[in-house]
C-alpha cells in the first residue's frame, strides 16, 4: 500500500511543507538544482532516478513554484525560483546535520565558502569573516576532505569535484 503525501488532520506548518517537499527524491532534486544542476538528463543520471518518477517530480515542483521551466537549445532547463531559493536554509540545515551524524571519519563530504571572503561557512550557514549569513548565491561549494570519488562517476558527481558557485549552471559536457 503506497503511503499518502497529505496529512490533512495536521495543523501544522511543519505538515504543510512536507507535503510539497517530503517526497522521497524531492529534497535531492532540489539540492542539485542548488548545485546548479538543471537539465532532465543529469539530474536522472546523478539521481539514479527513474524517467517516470524525475517528470512526476519535476512537474510538481514546477506547479509548486520552486522550480521553473527555461528554454535552452530546444529543451527546457529547471531552474530555482525565489520561493525554491527560500528552500536553502532548511536544506543547508539538513545537510549539515547529516554531515554531523553520518559523515566519514575523514570529515564532512562538501564544504560551503563565502565566495566574497574565501571562509568556510559554519553549520549555520554563518561566515565569521563577513559576520552575516549568505545566501545561496555568495556560496562555493567544495569538495570536503570525506568525499568519496569512487562512489559515482556520472557528470554531476565529475563537475563537482571541482569547486563550483552554488545556483550557477553545472557544466557537466565537460565532465
Amino acid at each position: 500500500m503506497a503511503l499518502g503525501v497529505y496529512y490533512t488532520k495536521q495543523d501544522c506548518s511543519l505538515a504543510r511543507a512536507l507535503e510539497l517537499v517530503g517526497e522521497r527524491w524531492t529534497m535531492l532534486i532540489m539540492r542539485d538544482a542548488f548545485w546548479g544542476v538543471r537539465r532532465f538528463t543529469d539530474f536522472a543520471e546523478h539521481l539514479d532516478i527513474s524517467k517516470a518518477v524525475l517528470t512526476q517530480r519535476l512537474s510538481t515542483l514546477v506547479t509548486e513554484g520552486l522550480l521553473g521551466r527555461q528554454p535552452h537549445g530546444g529543451r527546457d532547463e529547471y531552474v530555482l525560483t525565489d520561493r525554491g531559493r527560500s528552500l536553502w536554509p532548511a536544506l543547508y540545515a539538513l545537510s549539515q546535520w547529516g554531515e554531523a551524524h553520518t559523515a566519514p571519519e575523514g570529515g564532512p563530504r562538501r564544504l560551503f565558502l563565502h565566495a566574497e571572503c574565501g571562509t568556510r561557512v559554519d553549520p549555520t550557514g554563518h561566515c565569521a569573516t563577513c559576520r552575516r549569513t549568505p545566501g545561496p548565491d555568495e556560496l562555493e561549494i567544495h569538495p570536503g576532505p570525506g568525499a568519496d570519488f569512487t562512489v559515482r562517476d556520472d557528470p554531476v558527481s565529475r563537475a563537482l569535484r571541482t569547486p563550483h558557485r552554488l545556483l550557477e549552471p553545472l557544466d557537466t559536457r565537460t565532465h
